[in-house]
């Protein structure tokens, strides 16, 4: 089965359903509602609620129950508290004490309460016992009379244990009671907007969230005990709600708050002063309806599902910690201006998956598309190089076989010979390090070692000057591997293996790169390759040096401009052409000339990759040796058809003369007919000469004496010398050994002394120079003859070249003695040049390669 059986696109309904699904399965964990408390309470501590300056306590706390005694107190102690604090200028009175059970001082009380005015009294909602449902449990009715008012006394907790906040209205189906704080601020019970439930239905409405002001002790406290056993205060109560309520430790109701948790928890008492104390100032929070939090999370989720997969992927995680902070600064603003509290959490965590999500499905779908390229890239053909040193040694010597022919060879495994010829195991090197090359002379000597198995190779070369190429090129060669190969690191992930993939994948495509691109830059050829315009996106490094156009600038350039510019043409015009191979889809063939030197240009279209447009392969080649040829061939057809045929005309048209009449046959004939012979046998024997020059190979080479060579020449051309009574004096003694062909170097030195004295008068010398400059062996032939014109000099080697001055003079000659000359040079790997003005003579001066020392 495919990997990719099921393929992933990062799509606004993939992404939309990946959120979706994580946001339910997030929903389904209480981590959404602990995100909610948690903002809420950071934000809360982060700026307490001011404390009101009209709200004071009365605990009784643990110093009041040591002086006071055991709980309950009777009813006339509180009595007597009322009376202190009316005396004190209290404006009103909140127990946060139940009086649910009838008590003898409830008249003293009630008296009390009465006096001041303003009472509040608790009441609670819970079972009597253990048989009767949920009821009021309210004060008696003598203390309900007396009171100003009633409040619930209930403060909810949240699903965590800790206490926010509290409904302002609780009770019964038949009335819902103001909480405490409310009814001291005068609130009265009102009807529920139920109806049709049940009595004992616990109702509950208006739910607020309380800014504390601190932890407890924030609000001003005093003891029960002290407030009784001293004056009246006014200074201290005097216009402010008093609330009076437990604050010992394991006699009234202790709620753990944000700010205290679980170690320091609040009293009831001053939970309902902070309620009253926020109520005043106009600080409570309610919270906004569910469906607008659910309402903000679809919308969040709609947004990011649409926005997502239309940006890069580096924008993703700015965009949802934009989101993020949108939310956030949404919250802040609807808590602490418009005191709404909005859980964000559903919306909040929208965002934060969604930058996992996305990152996964783009992560998914890069996996798959690298996955599909990867299995392309080992499905396609593509170029293989395997390295020489894995190869059998068998297969190396069958390759260097055919490549360099060597006269001899030996492959042995281990101390068993594979195959030889002309080499045997004696003629093996002892302590041959393994993959280095050891040469001897003309043999070459390596070991290899293929697993565990030793084999030793040895190649015995041709003793010519391509030995020392051979030998530095097999220098370069690798053929053995490091005894200690690296293990190749197998990862055992998924990723870490994908990864490890794509770069094997993408060494070979580099590697496929790197092999085509030197491949064209090494083409014999210059390569032009445009796009469906005509317009060059790429070159080789020929077209660079021929067109002298730097690489940057030929890339974007039309074909037709840089055509035009180095070759203007009429007709057919350039843009002619291009325009038909790529409209016409037809190949054309155009000649070329480019700074004097000649090119064949081949326009051939080819299709574009995943295109139905059509690009053109434009292939260059320099035919200027090829014109050369033909202008060669040419000339030397005209020389054949004048020069050659001339004499044997003249020779027939004589004998047919001597035909007519054989008896009067003079002397004189007879010399004519010998020199129109003698020339035509000259003729074709420097045109053999030439003939043999250009087809000089090294592999005619040998060892030889130059110095030896021109004195065979001087001997050769003596007698000629002789009759213009010219002396041809030799200088220099030194042996200079070259690698070259002694009968061709021969007869150019015998072209040179041969055309130094024909034009040279009678009596004059010719000096012959051999001598030795760093690795070359010289030699200088200068004569006083008359010299050769300047204009002449630049064509003086050319074939059937003459010059006019001796044409003129009837010096009659063929063209080819010079040329002969400068090829027979050539081959050597040598130079010559001529130095001359008229009337003062000229020197030639022909310079060879020394042999090598070690040859």
């Amino acid at each position: 089965m495919n990997r990719d059986w099921l393929p992933l696109k990062t799509t606004p309904w993939t992404l939309g359903l990946a959120l979706l699904l994580m946001f339910l399965l997030a929903e389904t964990t209480a981590l959404p509602q602990r995100i909610d408390y948690w903002l809420l309470d950071s934000t809360l501590l982060a700026s307490p609620a001011a404390a009101s300056p009209n709200i004071a306590i009365v605990a009784i706390d643990d110093l009041s129950l040591a002086q006071q005694g055991r709980w309950p107190w009777p009813r006339r102690t509180h009595a007597a508290l009322i009376k202190k604090l009316h005396q004190a200028g209290a404006k009103t009175i909140v127990f946060d004490i139940l009086f649910t059970e009838p008590s003898p001082d409830d008249a003293a009380l009630k008296r009390a309460m009465q006096a001041h005015g303003k009472v509040i009294l608790p009441l609670h909602l819970s079972p009597s016992n253990s048989r009767i449902l949920l009821s009021e449990q309210l004060p008696s009715r003598e203390l309900i009379s007396a009171a100003t008012g009633l409040g619930h006394a209930h403060v909810e907790l949240g699903h965590d244990g800790i206490a926010r906040g509290l409904y302002l209205f609780n009770g019964m189906n038949h009335q819902l009671w103001p909480s405490l704080a409310l009814a001291a601020s005068g609130t009265h019970p009102r009807k529920p907007d139920t109806q049709g439930l049940p009595s004992f239905v616990n109702v509950r409405d208006d739910y607020r969230i309380v800014p504390l002001t601190g932890g407890a002790g924030t609000l001003p406290t005093y003891s029960y005990h002290d407030v009784l056993s001293t004056p009246p205060a006014p200074d201290v109560f005097n216009g402010k709600t008093v609330f009076i309520g437990a604050t010992a430790a394991g006699l009234g109701d202790m709620l753990p708050t944000a700010f205290s948790g679980l170690s320091q928890p609040m009293s009831g008492v001053e939970f309902h002063a902070n309620t009253l104390s926020a109520a005043q100032q106009e600080l409570l929070i309610s919270p906004a309806p569910e469906w607008i939090s659910i309402a903000l999370a679809a919308l969040t989720l709609l947004a990011l599902a649409i926005l997502l997969p239309r940006i890069r992927p580096a924008r993703t995680l700015i965009a949802c910690i934009v989101a993020s902070a949108t939310l956030l600064g949404l919250y802040a603003v609807l808590l602490t201006v418009f005191r709404v509290w909005l859980p964000v959490t559903h919306a909040l965590l929208i965002p934060l998956l969604a930058f996992p999500v996305a990152s996964g499905l783009r992560l998914t779908t890069t996996s798959q598309f690298l996955n599909r390229q990867l299995d392309e890239l080992v499905r396609s053909p593509r170029v293989a190089l395997p390295e020489p040193a894995k190869r059998p040694p068998t297969q190396l010597l069958e390759h260097f076989q055919e490549l360099f022919q060597p006269q001899g060879w030996l492959l042995m495994e281990g101390n068993d010979v594979l195959t030889a010829r002309h080499l045997g195991s004696g003629d093996a090197p002892e302590s041959l390090e393994s993959g280095l090359w050891r040469h001897e002379g003309n043999q070459s000597w390596i070991q290899l070692y293929r697993g565990n198995t030793r084999y030793t190779l040895g190649l015995s070369l041709p003793n010519d000057l391509s030995r020392e190429a051979i030998q530095r090129y097999l220098r370069r060669l690798t053929l053995s591997r490091a005894a200690f190969a690296t293990k190749k690191f197998r990862p055992s992930d998924a990723i870490s293996a994908r990864i490890e993939r794509v770069k094997v994948a993408t060494e070979r495509v580099n590697h496929i790169q790197e092999f085509i691109r030197r491949s064209f830059e090494r083409m014999p050829d210059g390569i032009i390759v445009t796009d469906e315009l005509g317009i060059i996106r790429f070159a080789n490094g020929h077209i660079e040096g021929w067109f002298g156009e730097p690489m940057p600038s030929l890339g974007g350039l039309p074909l037709t401009r840089l055509l035009e510019g180095h070759d203007p043409r009429e007709t057919p015009p350039w843009h002619e052409t291009v325009s038909e191979t790529l409209t016409l889809l037809q190949s054309r063939t155009v000649d070329l000339k480019i700074q004097d030197k000649d090119f064949l240009i081949h326009f051939a279209p080819f299709a574009l990759p995943d295109s139905e447009q059509y690009g053109i392969i434009a292939n260059i080649s320099d035919i200027s040796e090829l014109r050369e040829q033909q202008r060669q061939h040419r000339e030397a057809i005209d020389f054949i058809s004048h020069d050659v045929r001339s004499p044997l005309v003249s020779q027939l048209a004589l004998i047919e003369q001597l035909k007519r009449d054989p008896t009067h046959i003079g002397k004189s004939q007879l010399e004519q007919l010998g020199r129109l012979a003698r020339r035509s046998y000259h003729l074709a024997e420097e045109f053999v000469q030439l003939a043999r020059a250009e087809q000089l190979t090294e592999t005619r080479f040998y060892e030889c004496e130059f110095l030896a060579i021109v004195e065979n020449a001087r001997d050769s051309v003596s007698e000629q010398a002789l009759e213009k009574r010219i002396p041809l004096q030799l200088n220099g003694t030194e042996d200079l050994w070259l690698r070259g062909n002694a009968e061709l170097l021969e007869r150019a030195v015998i072209n040179l002394l041969t055309n130094a004295v024909q034009y040279s008068s009678a009596g004059s010398t010719v000096n012959l120079q051999v001598f030795r400059a760093g690795h070359q062996a010289c030699l200088t032939i200068a004569d006083e003859g008359a010299g050769i014109d300047p204009e002449e000099l630049p064509y003086l080697f050319d074939r059937y070249r003459r010059q006019k001055s001796t044409e003129l003079a009837g010096n009659h000659g063929t063209g080819l003695g010079l040329s002969f000359v400068k090829t027979v040079v050539e081959k050597h790997r040598g130079e010559i040049y001529v130095v001359s003005s008229p009337g003062e003579g000229s020197s030639f001066t022909l310079k060879l390669p020394i042999a090598d020392p070690m040859v």
